[in-house]
């Protein structure tokens, strides 16, 4: 049996949360697991404490031929590094523009002249 360590979703529309999962690999996303071994809350502010999972577990699982999905091992990389990255501060507030200057109405007229021949062609 190949086991594998990914998410397992749990949320509902425009509210994800995933469970860290070992589960057989031919198994479906939300299919009975062998083991949860943490969770993971994208919609938490604080990066650091999206991920919640049991590093002692998920060795042990990884030592006996788990393999991790791509997510989960940046997950597990992460956590054990404590690199989770720092939210950049938002942009500076521009000025507001100034309103456009009025048109002299000797150089509008051309213009509109212009664009009434092609209406009427």
């Amino acid at each position: 049996m190949a086991v594998a360590i990914r998410m397992k979703m749990m949320g509902r529309k425009h509210q994800p949360f995933f469970r860290v999962v070992v589960i057989d690999r031919q198994k479906a996303r939300e299919g009975r697991n062998i083991e949860e071994v943490g969770t993971y809350d994208p919609l938490v502010k604080d990066k650091s404490k999206r991920a919640i999972l049991n590093l002692e577990r998920i060795d042990y699982w990884i030592s006996v031929g788990a393999q991790p999905s791509d997510r989960v091992a940046t997950l597990i990389k992460k956590l054990k590094t404590n690199k989770f990255g720092v939210a950049s501060a938002p942009p500076a507030m521009l000025a507001p523009k100034a309103p456009p200057a009025p048109a002299e109405e000797g150089a509008a007229a051309p213009a509109e002249a212009a664009e009434g021949a092609e209406a009427s062609s």
